[in-house]
């Protein structure tokens, strides 16, 4: 049996030997490994901390320009592509790789830490308890999705709109051209395997703690090294299960059925705790995290030198944290999020991740606050001395407390499978062009190298040090963050330029078609699938072919490319260093007007290179193909003439 595979040698094999040459490093000299990387980390913090909260806001703002802004209209991905996911599906998706196992950690330990340890103020005051609901409001919001989402912006539209690899180097094109698909391009994907798999390596191995803490809780199971390596085997198999499911039957499944879930814990917690109260400071805290967001993003304690370690110690490191997973997160939010507008995209990805966050720590971190107030020092002992027992020391305290713990504890695996499967797929994507189709094997190396990797540094040491250096890494990726920014507004303008140039609506056959006969036939005609080929066949190839020989007298490169499969045809013609010309039409099966003795007929649509147009030509004439060929070859013309 031949051994199939599809992935690209140039980023597959060094990535592999990277990683084995960084693990040894890690295990072999772990101290000294610890103590550079993390010299090099403070370093950065204390240095370049104006840097990144600077690229933060500005990522916020180019982010939230692209929602109000004319090039909110386009698509990522030609103009008739429809959302692949519906709306709930893709947020849950989009949410359990984001942050889910992040918010199952820190839902009660964050907001408790701010109120026992405020960066200014006395501790366990009124005024303690709103700063720390503001900070941990900040620290998840809309900042972060704001990093997450431009990279996904970038990657989605170079990839659907432009054909381009899904691979962070396509998020380089506008910056170094056809260079990203040579040794600059797999540097680029190979720093971003890297990157993308200690992130997730560590985030597991360190995670595994929180699941042990839960079987520990509910059924005494000691927390051990080789009780952690246990779990990690077993979340090991779950995740190759998923990944070998397919991203509609693995991650989806899987992330829907973790957003009911975590619905559901809410609202109980909701309903049972102090609701009237809850929903009071719900609104509160929106408020304050509002009215105090311009000041916190660009708050760097520069005039309270006592507050500088804080800062470094928290926003600064979630900052670098959030970017350095931004690759990761934005490339897989990017391949499920084809279809639809930037503004929608925008919208999603900005407003309803961080209502459902700012509803979670209110639930868990007020109602946490409200109990240590009320006497509950247990709680208040398990956050300082050990974080990972905080949400089960919590749960003691509600009714049901061992059901919840379980469904607790279940949430937890949940995010942890979806988190390494995304990760897994995101990381075959990358050594694999941008390819999802790959030989289920190539997903399954990288789930199972995951699980072993993640155990070897659990039972040996050297998680801190690769933490260190998947934060350090966040330097240079925002440094050309940068640079994809400014090339994604130059490429969005250029496509808006396109999109002006075009007709919008509908286009008929009115002054093309020979006669009124012809025009009359055009709307009444209801084609079958035969008449439907025959028409492709007898009169649209023909046309192409002979606008094609025009073209070519002309001394322009023009090619025709047909699929039968697909019943679509288009001619191709080289433009040079500008963008090409593409002409095609397919045939569509669609529902009949009410006028028709037929529930369905076949349309011939017009594509270009952006997409369907949105006008129907079957049943126009070969000299009515023609003259519309000519008219949207004339149109390309005058943008290019526009925008060079």
């Amino acid at each position: 049996m031949k051994f199939k595979k599809s992935f690209n040698p140039s980023v597959f094999y060094p990535s592999i030997v990277l990683l084995f040459a960084i693990l040894a490093i890690a295990l072999i000299f772990p101290k000294i490994m610890l103590v550079s990387l993390t010299n090099i980390q403070n370093y950065l913090t204390e240095t370049f901390g104006w840097f990144y909260v600077l690229s933060v806001t500005i990522i916020f703002f180019s982010v939230m320009f692209l929602l109000f802004s004319k090039y909110g209209d386009i698509k990522l991905g030609p103009d008739h592509a429809e959302a692949a996911y519906s709306n709930v599906s893709w947020f849950a998706m989009l949410f359990s790789a984001g942050m889910g196992i992040g918010l199952m950690f820190w839902g009660v330990g964050e907001p408790v830490m701010h109120y026992l340890a405020p960066p200014t103020g006395d501790p366990q005051t009124v005024e303690a308890a709103k700063q720390a609901m503001t900070i941990t409001f900040f620290h998840w919001g809309i900042s972060v999705w704001s990093i997450y989402g431009i990279v996904a912006i970038i990657l989605a539209f170079f990839a659907y709109r432009h054909n381009l690899p899904l691979t962070l180097k396509s998020a380089f094109y506008p910056l170094v051209g056809d260079k990203i698909y040579g040794t600059f391009g797999d540097i680029i994907d190979i720093f971003a395997v890297i990157a993308t798999f200690f992130g997730v390596t560590v985030s597991l191995g360190m995670g595994v703690l929180q699941i042990n803490a839960g079987f520990n809780h509910l059924f005494e199971i000691p927390m051990t090294s080789s009780t952690q390596i246990i779990f990690i085997a077993i979340i090991t198999v779950l995740v190759t299960i998923s990944a070998t499911s397919g991203l509609d039957k693995g991650i989806k499944l899987l992330s829907n059925t973790n957003m009911i879930l975590a619905v559901f814990i809410i609202l109980f917690i909701l309903l049972l705790g102090n609701t009237t109260g809850l929903l009071n400071s719900l609104v509160e805290n929106i408020g304050s995290y509002m009215s105090s967001f311009l000041r916190d993003t660009f708050n760097l304690y520069a005039y309270e030198k006592q507050n500088e370690s804080w800062i470094g110690g928290w926003t600064l490191l979630y900052w670098t944290w959030w970017l350095s997973w931004a690759p990761f997160v934005g490339l897989f939010i990017a391949r499920i999020s084809r279809g639809r507008t930037i503004k929608e995209f925008v919208a999603g990805v900005l407003f309803v991740p961080t209502g459902f966050v700012f509803l979670w720590m209110t639930v868990f971190g007020n109602s946490a606050i409200e109990l240590i107030n009320g006497g509950y020092t247990e709680l208040a002992t398990a956050v300082n001395e050990n974080v990972s027992l905080a949400l089960f020391v919590f749960l003691e305290k509600f009714p049901f407390s061992f059901i919840m713990s379980t469904i607790a504890t279940i949430m937890i695996i949940i995010f942890f499978v979806t988190s390494a499967d995304s990760a897994a797929m995101v990381i075959d994507m990358l050594c694999s062009n941008g390819k999802d189709d790959t030989p289920k094997w190539q997903k399954l190396w990288w789930c199972v190298l995951i699980g072993v990797i993640a155990s070897v540094l659990l039972y040996a040491g050297g998680l801190k040090a690769l933490q260190a250096m998947t934060i350090i890494a966040a330097f240079p990726l925002t440094i050309a963050l940068g640079g994809c920014i400014y090339g994604l507004f130059k490429a969005l303008s250029i496509d808006a330029e396109k999109k002006r140039t075009q007709i919008l609506g509908a286009i008929s056959p009115t002054g093309t078609s020979k006669n009124w006969r012809e025009k009359l036939q055009a709307i009444i005609y209801v084609p079958d699938k035969r008449d439907a080929e025959k028409f492709l066949n007898k009169i649209v190839e023909p046309a192409f072919k002979e606008v094609k020989e025009e073209f070519e007298k002309n001394d322009l490169v023009a090619i025709i490319e047909k699929n039968k499969e697909k019943s679509q045809i288009h001619i191709h013609v080289g433009m040079g260093d500008d963008r090409d010309f593409r002409y095609g039409i397919k045939i569509l099966k669609t529902e009949a007007l009410d006028y028709a003795n037929t529930d369905t007929l076949y349309t011939a649509e017009v594509y270009l290179l952006e997409g369907g147009q949105g006008y129907d030509v079957m049943g126009w004439s070969k000299d009515s193909i023609l003259n519309d060929i000519v008219e949207q070859y004339r149109k390309h013309l005058y943008f290019l003439h526009k925008v060079t």
